[in-house]
């Protein structure tokens, strides 16, 4: 199960010293819960160092998210940004402000730009040290996604990030695939960095795989139990790659009368057309990020289907811990981070290759089953998880010594 951690093998007991934790064009939402927000208050409630956030966010709706992001972290400070992100370079002077006040003695940023900005302070002496907290590819997702139009940053792209990867003090990457891609494009040779996947959000702190747990659930979403239910959490976007997965679960759902299919997602034509042409066999529930655990207990397989992509291949996707923590054996695409070899290797899944018909004849998962996917989501991907604290331990160690 999870580490309990004792603060005294931290080592840093440095009253006076401070971690910026620096976002740009972040909005809230829950990855931004789980990734930024649970992160911080982590380093200063169970690692004992003092962090902060620091949030650029733009001026669109700028106080409504603003309040979202203070409602969760008090403390937290949360900036206008400059117009226009390839305007990125003039928010330097409000954080340089920030900093004068603060006097932070290491940054991470959680992005390119945010690294970007980080290091002009290095450089003018008003941190000592870059952290950079690598989340994908970058320029393959921008290029791959069109994440941005701005012509001018998509020809910087591959030099800003190329510089955040090699001048950061230190790095911080989702997966070994991504330190592999730094290797192949930026010829990264650094051996100081570590490993973190996209760990759990706190609300699955409090999930209990039983059989009474399991049997509640499926009757909120109207189960039955010869049912094998099937779900999917999250965007159906078009990087999600929705035709792929319509492909594949429309053959299961032609197989097997008893297969059910779960959206947790906003409700768009690719599900309509599902639910039309799948009638009572098919359902949407658009939750909160606090409910999402309770729906995915219910089922009996999480699916994580995505396009061959760079993207993809470098990728941690918060969904996977999240599928795994409520006791879901993952169906999951080839190539996906480092994630599809963790399927193939811990028994804890399928992973989806050109001819799926060997998995058709799939069954309801047991409450064993389910138990080995809760503790191999304990061992590898909770904050307090042994090799996720190490790591961070590590991260903490270089930043403040």
């Amino acid at each position: 199960m999870g580490w309990e951690i004792n603060r005294k093998n931290i080592g840093i007991y440095i009253k006076f010293r401070l971690i910026f934790y620096l976002t740009y064009n972040d909005l809230p939402s829950g990855i931004f819960s789980s990734q930024v927000i649970d992160v911080v208050k982590f380093f200063n409630t169970e690692l004992n160092v003092k962090t902060k956030l620091i949030s650029f966010i733009s001026i669109r709706n700028y106080l409504s998210n603003r309040k979202k992001i203070k409602n969760q972290l008090p403390e937290s400070i949360v900036l206008p940004m400059f117009p226009g992100v390839h305007r990125w370079r003039r928010n330097v002077f409000l954080l340089t402000l920030i900093s004068l006040i603060k006097k932070p003695d290491a940054i991470i940023g959680r992005s390119v730009l945010a690294t970007q900005l980080a290091m002009i302070l290095r450089n003018n002496n008003r941190t000592k040290k870059v952290i950079y907290d690598g989340r994908g590819a970058i320029k393959e997702e921008w290029k791959e996604y069109k994440v941005v139009k701005n012509a001018k940053l998509l020809e910087r792209i591959f030099n800003l990030e190329k510089e955040a990867v090699l001048s950061s003090d230190f790095q911080i990457a989702v997966s070994k695939q991504l330190v592999n891609y730094w290797k192949r494009e930026f010829n990264y040779e650094k051996i100081n960095h570590v490993i973190i996947p996209c760990t759990l959000n706190k609300v699955y702190e409090n999930v209990i795989i039983s059989p009474d747990k399991i049997k509640q659930s499926r009757y909120l979403i109207g189960l039955n139990n010869e049912d094998i239910a099937f779900i999917y959490s999250g965007s159906v976007a078009g990087w999600q790659s929705f035709n792929l997965l319509y492909g594949f679960i429309k053959t299961l759902l032609l197989d097997n009368k008893n297969i059910k299919l779960i959206f947790l997602a906003a409700k768009d034509n690719n599900i309509h057309k599902l639910e039309q042409e799948f009638k009572g066999r098919v359902f949407c529930f658009h939750v909160k990020p606090n409910e999402v655990p309770e729906y995915l207990l219910a089922a009996d397989y999480g699916l994580l289907i995505r396009e061959n992509t760079v993207t993809n291949q470098v990728a941690s996707p918060v969904k996977f811990a999240e599928y795994l923590y409520c006791g879901l054996p993952v169906i999951i695409s080839e190539k996906i981070g480092d994630y599809s070899d963790f399927v193939e290797k811990n028994g804890c899944g399928y992973i989806i290759k050109d001819n799926v018909q060997y998995i058709i004849k799939i069954k309801k998962v047991s409450l064993e089953e389910k138990e080995k996917c809760f503790n191999l989501a304990n061992i590898y991907y909770s904050k307090n998880a042994y090799i996720n604290v190490e790591s961070y331990k590590k991260l903490i160690n270089f930043s403040l010594s």
